[in-house]
């Protein structure tokens, strides 16, 4: 049930990004959820795309350094509190997030939040074990 995200590592410096968004869109591949996190010198930027392999070697082929990690996107209730409801059941299971980010679209009446967990396998047990719902990857590559 997890996802596979690219982690592009960029410079901070005007025109890096739109370089990247440029490379991605001459191959036709669609971004469907992104985080930047950045320091003073360089910068993460973490994709989920519908072409990942694609997206890997062609930027790659750029000179950028890319990374492939595991994901998990869970649909949180899209309402005050939906987000700390799962929050509340990760902590009380004692599992860590090490970060999260929006996914462009939702689900039904759900939003889509992407989150990285330092033991995925430990928190999507927990998660549905109480109801929540994992989105597949070729589900959420295709929305």
């Amino acid at each position: 049930m997890q996802l596979e995200q690219i982690s592009i590592f960029i410079e901070n410096k005007s025109g890096r990004l739109a370089e990247v968004t440029r490379v991605l869109g001459s191959k036709g591949i669609n971004i469907r959820a992104l985080s930047l996190a950045d320091t003073s010198d360089f910068g993460i930027l973490r994709l989920i795309v519908d072409q990942i392999d694609l997206a890997k070697t062609a930027l790659k082929e750029q000179g950028f350094t890319v990374s492939k990690t595991n994901v998990v996107a869970v649909e949180v209730p899209d309402q005050p509190g939906g987000l700390a409801g799962i929050l509340d059941i990760l902590d009380k299971s004692q599992v860590n997030v090490e970060y999260m980010y929006a996914f462009v679209e939702r689900c039904g009446g759900n939003a889509v939040i992407i989150f990285r967990f330092d033991d995925a396998d430990a928190a999507i047990r927990v998660l549905t074990e109480n109801g929540v719902k994992i989105m597949e990857g070729e589900r959420l590559y295709r929305m």
